[in-house]
């Protein structure tokens, strides 16, 4: 992953022992890292089995909406 950008951020110590714990991984930052990575493969393969992509990510550069009602 050499490259990649880092991000940081302040986590709940409970929180992540207990992800340790459920994972069997021993280090903090390895334990969340992993269990983003599920989370996000398991989004994947929710698209690819539903067809259903959130195309909303991306649009960052879209206008904003009017209020409706």
């Amino acid at each position: 992953m050499a490259g990649r950008a880092k991000v940081s951020i302040g986590l709940d110590a409970e929180l992540v022992v207990e992800v340790m714990v459920l994972s069997g991984i021993g280090s903090p930052q390895d334990a969340i890292e992993a269990v983003v990575r599920d989370y996000v493969a398991r989004g994947h393969r929710t698209e690819a089995r539903t067809g259903l992509v959130d195309r909303g990510l991306g649009d960052t550069d879209a206008a904003p909406r009017e209020p409706q009602g």
